[in-house]
């Protein structure tokens, strides 16, 4: 006999599933919108504006564009062209020569189109853009008189629509979503590194290792800033009146390795911080203090970038004075620490404390790095150089 609670447990499945699916169009209804129009406007150029009764590659060549990550999209446009061009050239050549729909013409095209691709040192989107569109003319579709400069516009169409369609949302504000990551990464790390203070503070081994498992994460929050930057400057490229903001952008570029850096940094020091937190010996209030003066510092210097990049010179460098400010003090707590007989932990800590200061300084400062290295360094109390 059929357990009524099971219809009940299939139901809440059910429902558990169509929540999560409703939940994760939410989060992603602008790619599905952008698909959509892009597709469709394509379409509707290619047959109205161009006149081509059958416009596969339009909306083809805006749904393969917009598929790509922001930042690689123009570059993908070009290379869907060209590899539309270069397929349709060699389909159109084998056609000629073998006739339509043969098994030798398919396999005479896919050789001649992939080889010449690879020849001219085309990869990825390009060469099988290429051997898509030499197929296709073959097997669906063959080219007639004056087809194939149609198809060649079709995918132009497709990929321009595509990338002004992808502009649209941020054609106001092309810096927008980077400032937001560049904030959210900062803050996140100084969240990290306040976590690891309380967690010493309460000899809190769980705490800890909570905190390490965040600092392991740091790295795809890296990943996603370049990706930024790399959308960024796609979109200010593309924004004729707004290309005089690239200069912000570099310099939050230069400033990536930095934070990189910093964010390796951190991860060695919530590695130390759960070894210390095991031993039984208590952790020296001033360390929390050091991390908490850290935390701020880096805090201050997300403010720094942001601020840089909204073009609020004088409130990036306010927020820059106050992450050096801070980060030296983190130093130089830190260093009042450095005295023999600590436990190894205590010192890698105090090590990593230093290198991120380093780092910090390094990405919103314009000082030279010698003078940089030379003022963490009087402040931890070591002799000069």
């Amino acid at each position: 006999m059929r357990d009524p609670g099971d219809g009940e447990e299939v139901a809440m499945i059910r429902w558990g599933w169509l929540r999560d699916a409703a939940s994760r169009l939410r989060r992603g209804w602008r790619p599905v919108l952008e698909a959509t129009v892009a597709a469709t406007v394509a379409w509707i150029l290619a047959t109205r504006l161009v006149g081509h009764p059958q416009p596969f590659f339009a909306p083809a060549a805006a749904l393969i564009v917009l598929g790509q990550a922001r930042g690689q999209r123009l570059r993908r446009a070009v290379e869907v062209v060209l590899g539309v061009a270069g397929g349709v050239l060699v389909a159109d050549l084998v056609i000629q020569g073998l006739g339509p729909g043969t098994t030798w013409t398919v396999f005479t095209v896919i050789l001649l189109t992939v080889a010449l691709a690879a020849a001219v040192g085309a990869t990825g989107v390009t060469l099988v853009q290429a051997a898509v569109s030499a197929l296709y003319l073959v097997v669906v579709a063959p080219p007639t008189e004056g087809l194939v400069p149609f198809r060649f516009v079709d995918a132009l169409v497709g990929g321009a629509v595509a990338l002004a369609v992808s502009q649209l949302v941020d054609a106001r504000r092309p810096l927008a979503p980077l400032v937001a990551e560049v904030r959210g990464t900062f803050d996140e790390m100084a969240g990290l590194l306040t976590d690891i203070a309380g967690a010493l503070d309460r000899h809190d081994e769980p705490g800890a290792l909570a905190a390490l498992r965040k600092a392991r994460g740091m790295d795809a929050r890296v990943d996603r800033l370049r990706d930024e930057v790399l959308a960024a400057g796609e979109a200010l490229w593309l924004n004729l009146r707004r290309r005089r903001h690239l200069g912000r952008l570099r310099s939050v570029d230069s400033s990536i390795r930095q934070i990189d850096y910093a964010v390796r940094n951190v991860r060695v020091l919530a590695r130390a911080g759960v070894t210390l937190s095991r031993l039984s010996s208590p952790v020296p209030g001033d360390l929390c203090v050091a991390l908490r003066s850290l935390a701020e510092a880096v805090g201050a210097a997300g403010e720094a970038l942001a601020a840089d990049l909204e073009g609020r010179d004088e409130v990036a460098e306010r927020h820059a004075e106050r992450a050096d400010a801070a980060a030296l003090a983190a130093v130089r707590t830190a260093g009042g620490l450095f005295t023999p007989g600590q436990t190894l932990p205590l010192m890698m800590i105090i090590g990593q404390v230093r290198a991120t200061a380093i780092d910090l300084l390094r990405g919103v400062g314009a000082e030279d790095d010698a003078v940089v290295l030379s003022r963490v360094d009087q402040a931890l109390g070591l002799p000069p150089v």
